[in-house]
């Protein structure tokens, strides 16, 4: 994906992104060193939860994040390299730390039934 693409993908994520305050969400971050080989054996992963109140950009440091009552969460959009939506409801963005360090991060939001 070219930089201009990749760019204006997360501004349409980050634009519509209020249609998901309020629901369950769910961040699974991966740390790793390899970007295509996601062993979980290779990799450190996290996942928290929590109800989405706010998201917003940064510009001091050139951040995107969002927020819930007891969880901040940044992704740092100078350094994402990679961002898709696996679902509807489901979006990876790929940051790139050093040559050789990987941030992988999946939002999912949980639709209310």
């Amino acid at each position: 994906m070219n930089t201009a693409t990749l760019h204006q993908e997360i501004v349409l994520f980050f634009e519509n992104i209020p249609q998901y305050y309020g629901l369950k969400t769910e961040i699974t971050e991966g740390l790793c060193t390899h970007r295509d080989n996601l062993d979980a054996n290779l990799t450190t992963w996290n996942l928290s939860v929590f109800e989405l109140i706010r998201s917003a950009y940064r510009k001091t440091g050139d951040k995107l994040m969002i927020e819930g009552d007891t969880m901040y969460y940044e992704i740092s959009a100078d350094r994402i390299i990679d961002f898709k939506s696996l679902s509807p409801n489901e979006y990876e963005f790929i940051e790139q730390y050093s040559e050789t360090v990987y941030r992988i991060t999946k939002i999912s939001f949980h639709l209310k039934d």
